[in-house]
């Protein structure tokens, strides 16, 4: 079991996940993150029993990019204080079909969790949450290659789709918040079928990554940035 490592010391532990691994232990899946971040800090300390290590925050199975682990009690309960008060700093990068409506912005909507997807709604709806991010367009959308709904690693393909590399960055952590916003003003992200991709990426994999995170050391108050590099699968645009 493979661990990208991108930050260690005694109190925190940044990894790089892969998509098609989920971030914690859930139901009949028996491989996640936070077991291989166990038994990495087991051996590179020599701890044959149990330790301590928890996720600060989640991604999605189908996506990847930066996951943050707390390895001391203290730095959890100092990281989330800091998580919410919003002190920490989330980039997002994402491929999405087609183009947003201007090249820098922010969008807005309320959101209800509904049968493992992610519903925009009225606001003023007492189920809805708020939502907030800001985007910024990296790269322009160019023309796509011929249609091909099973695209090989590395090449985005669909019918006459153009794509666009987004950053995004966070302002609220609601379920699925980036997919539904996107493919609510009609840039789904590349492979999200769910959300009304017409592509398919490699694994099960979604062109949706945690690129960058800033965040307080939560004992020697120091602002740590940690960035991630994109996955193999990730789509040309």
């Amino acid at each position: 079991m493979t661990l990208d490592v991108l930050y260690h010391d005694n109190q925190l532990l940044a990894v790089n996940k892969p998509a098609g691994l989920l971030t914690q232990p859930s139901g009949t899946d028996k491989d996640n993150l936070e077991d291989r971040a166990k038994a990495y800090i087991k051996e590179v300390k020599g701890k044959p029993g149990n330790v301590f290590l928890h996720a600060v925050h989640r991604l999605d199975k189908d996506v990847s990019g930066i996951v943050l682990f707390a390895c001391t009690d203290k730095a959890l309960s100092r990281l989330n204080a800091d998580m919410r008060a919003h002190r920490f700093t989330k980039i997002y990068h994402a491929v999405v079909s087609g183009a947003p409506p201007q090249n820098e912005g922010s969008l807005r909507h309320f959101l209800i969790h509904d049968d493992y997807r992610a519903e925009v709604a009225k606001e003023g709806d007492p189920e809805a949450k708020e939502c907030l991010l800001d985007y910024r367009v990296i790269t322009p959308a160019e023309g796509s290659g011929p249609t091909n709904h099973s695209a090989p690693v590395g090449r985005v393909t669909s019918p006459g789709d153009k794509h666009t590399l987004l950053e995004i960055q966070l302002h609220t952590g609601r379920y699925h918040q980036i997919r539904a916003q996107l493919a609510a003003v009609g840039c789904p992200i590349v492979g999200d079928e769910k959300y009304g991709s017409k592509v398919k990426l490699a694994c099960g994999a979604i062109a949706l990554h945690h690129a960058r995170l800033t965040v307080i050391h939560p004992v020697s108050k120091a602002e740590i940035v940690i960035e991630a590099p994109y996955p193999d699968h990730w789509p040309t645009v």
